[in-house]
């Protein structure tokens, strides 16, 4: 692969854009701005992009369904790999922030690669970006129905099909990608706030009754790093990021991006970093170390969180997070489909997709085509799992998050390299660290945990052999329609094909 300038990559502009009352109404009013053809402006601000992208992560769902998983194969170090792996983001996150402020595009990895990389390549990434996503979210939407149908029957023994509490999960998360995207970080807020709130709760009774005992330093021995398992750890670990990448998605929409984009980047994944490494120590000390690998490898589910919480603070924290596990996953089926919708709205504005998916509400500003096919494949993968009669969460949910996940650290991969080749002739004013050497290591990083991921593929989906390769299959294939698409506008519409990612706010 050449990293050098070619006729295949967008110009960039030579000096960032800033936004300006004259040339931006909405900066002037204070008001959102919306065309039939472009989203809404100036809505979203730091901390609403926070609530985005950390409640994608799911925070509660990690250290309970998760990490306990992390914990079992990789043993007492997986608070270390949280912390590792919130550097190498924090590498990526250098880089990736930096050309924030020249690509402001809802098709964020897309928009980075075809201006880093080329054209051609740009539209392989949006093609898979597009299946990543998509396949996420009804995932997680299958997640929320089995969460949901499990607490139901606990508590009352009446026996609800899961499909249908994650068809009505589908309907409320479509409505709200519907309607403005404020309202949609308003949902996201009040459901972080009360994940975070119970699993500080939960910690602190370890802390108040063990003390300093919880913290045991093995955890942090490097020679730790070198045992069985590990490698396996790391994509465990890595995955409970997803979403953080999201920020730059919602670039167009956000106030002053400039600055809220990194400024909310860097406030996620150091949050997400911290408190996953601490509240996994905190839940390994709960135990004591040695006694938590072996429960984690014997169960390796939430009960490890859950039995935290009733024994050093009481039964009623128990119960409580039963339900916040509901309340986590449709939070991260919101977050993940506003995050689907408008890489179809991208896409579908450059005309890689039907253009119709290119329109925005003109009431909401919301990127609404987009939204109701987003919805309708989320309901059909529902569906088909309800007519198939599979597990919601064996099948729906890991089956469709392990290719999603695995996708999104291959682009994110590709747009540490995109990010090197955009500011490789020019750093603009910024460091060599934060454009040159920090988006390389982040590339090799994320390249050897992509190939990881690959190869502990079993880890992901929980099962082995041809259905694992079956599922593989969907990303290599879109990027070859990705590559022949391009290819063909580059050979019929020379014109177009320069123009694509020319749509980004900076050129209002």
């Amino acid at each position: 692969m050449t990293l050098t300038p070619s006729a295949d990559r967008a110009a960039a502009p030579a000096e960032p854009p800033g936004p300006s009352a004259a040339s931006d109404p909405s900066a002037a009013s204070g008001r959102s701005t919306a065309s039939p053809d472009r989203l809404a402006k100036g809505l979203i601000g730091t901390t609403d992009l926070v609530f985005f992208v950390v409640a994608a992560a799911a925070p509660l769902t990690v250290l309970a369904g998760i990490a306990p998983f992390a914990i079992g194969v990789g043993g007492a170090s997986a608070p270390a790999a949280y912390l590792i792996s919130g550097a190498l983001l924090v590498l990526f996150a250098a880089g990736f922030t930096a050309m924030s402020r020249y690509v402001r595009n809802a098709g964020a990895f897309y928009a980075y690669v075809a201006r880093g990389l080329g054209r051609t390549l740009g539209v392989v990434t949006a093609y898979v970006a597009v299946v990543s996503y998509n396949l996420i979210t009804p995932g997680v939407a299958a997640a929320f129905g089995y969460f949901a149908a499990g607490h139901i029957e606990q508590r009352t023994g009446a026996h609800v099909p899961w499909w249908l509490l994650s068809g009505g999960c589908v309907a409320v998360v479509g409505v709200l990608g519907w309607l403005k995207v404020t309202l949609s970080a308003k949902v996201l807020g009040v459901a972080l706030v009360l994940e975070v709130l119970s699993l500080l709760l939960m910690e602190g009774g370890v802390l108040a009754d063990r003390g300093t005992a919880a913290l045991d330093p093995v955890s942090f021995d490097p020679s730790l790093l070198t045992q069985a398992g590990v490698a396996g750890m790391f994509v465990l670990v890595i995955g409970a990021f997803t979403g953080f990448e999201a920020t730059a998605i919602y670039a167009e929409e956000a106030r002053d991006p400039a600055r809220t984009v990194p400024r909310a980047t860097f406030i996620a994944i150091g949050f997400l970093a911290v408190f996953y490494a601490l509240g996994t120590w905190i839940v390994m000390g709960a135990y004591g170390t040695d006694d938590a690998v072996a429960q984690a490898r014997a169960d390796g589910g939430p009960d490890l969180t859950f039995r935290a919480a009733e024994r050093f603070v009481g039964l009623w924290l128990s119960d409580t997070m039963h339900v916040l596990i509901i309340v986590s996953a449709f939070a991260s089926a919101l977050a993940f489909h506003n995050a689907a919708a408008r890489y179809l709205y991208a896409l579908g504005r450059e005309g890689l997709l039907p253009r119709g998916l290119g329109r925005v509400s003109p009431r909401t500003g919301s990127p609404g085509r987009a939204v109701l096919v987003q919805s309708g494949f989320n309901a059909l993968v529902i569906g088909l799992g309800a007519v198939l009669a599979v597990d919601p969460y064996l099948v729906v949910l890991l089956w469709s998050n392990s290719v999603g996940v695995l996708g999104i650290m291959v682009m994110q991969a590709l747009a540490a390299v995109a990010v090197f080749a955009f500011f490789r002739t020019d750093r603009r004013g910024m460091s060599a660290f934060r454009v040159v050497w920090a988006p390389l290591l982040a590339a090799a990083g994320l390249a050897v945990l992509a190939v990881l991921a690959l190869f502990n593929f079993d880890l992901l989906t929980g099962r082995t052999g041809l259905v694992n390769w079956l599922l593989l299959v969907p990303v290599p294939v879109v990027a070859a329609v990705g590559w022949l698409v391009a290819r063909r506008i580059r050979r019929t519409d020379p014109e177009r094909f320069a123009r694509l990612t020319e749509v980004d706010v900076e050129r209002d």
